[in-house]
């Protein structure tokens, strides 16, 4: 028999925590979401508003600060991790799918991996954190992130089957690859409406 930990904790708790303080649960640890500042607002609506364009045209679902669980492999009502991107999209039907597979799925946070994830930095996020952060939606198996920063106008781009991270600057064209084609976003749009 094996002495392994169970990470995580029942939905029902989790609900109840998230009621009395949002949270998200990364490697077996809580941490707090802090409220943002306009500047980061400002940015995920822009980008909310580019990937509902893209979606209009190419389908799937676009979402801002909405927590996905990670529920144990038993299907249970474990949940194992959560997060809470700034931005987070899911491609063709998933969406769809995901809803006709769960009659209780508009009473209890996404259960499904997005495909693309944004976070927006702050000037509250600990770097080491968002790091972190970055590190479990690859291990989650999201396919494609983009990390923000509206202060040094900068963006990285991660990918699983990318050996490293590839860096975007005012003047790039950030791109969707092979998981959103023909998304093309220039940077200096991104960064003038943010202010």
């Amino acid at each position: 028999m094996s002495d392994a930990v169970r990470v995580g904790m029942p939905l029902v708790e989790f609900l109840e925590l998230s009621a009395q303080q949002p949270f998200e649960l990364i490697n077996g640890e809580r941490r707090p979401i802090v409220p943002t500042v306009y500047r980061h607002s400002k940015a995920i609506q822009f980008l909310l508003f580019r990937l509902r364009d893209y979606t209009q045209v190419y389908g799937g679902n676009v979402f801002s600060e909405t927590t996905f669980i990670l529920p144990s492999a038993d299907k249970s009502r474990w949940v194992e991790g959560s997060r809470i991107p700034d931005v987070m999209l899911f491609l063709d039907n998933r969406i769809a799918e995901y809803e006709a597979s769960d009659p209780e799925y508009l009473d209890i946070p996404l259960a499904l991996i997005p495909d693309l994830v944004i976070e927006v930095v702050s000037p509250t996020d600990k770097l080491i954190e968002v790091a972190e952060k970055i590190d479990a939606y690859l291990a989650d198996g999201v396919r494609l992130i983009w990390q923000v920063d509206t202060y040094t106008r900068k963006v990285i781009v991660f990918s699983p089957d990318a050996e490293q991270p590839h860096y975007l600057k005012t003047g790039d064209v950030l791109d969707g690859g092979d998981i959103l084609p023909d998304f093309r976003l220039p940077l200096t749009e991104l960064f003038a409406a943010v202010g």
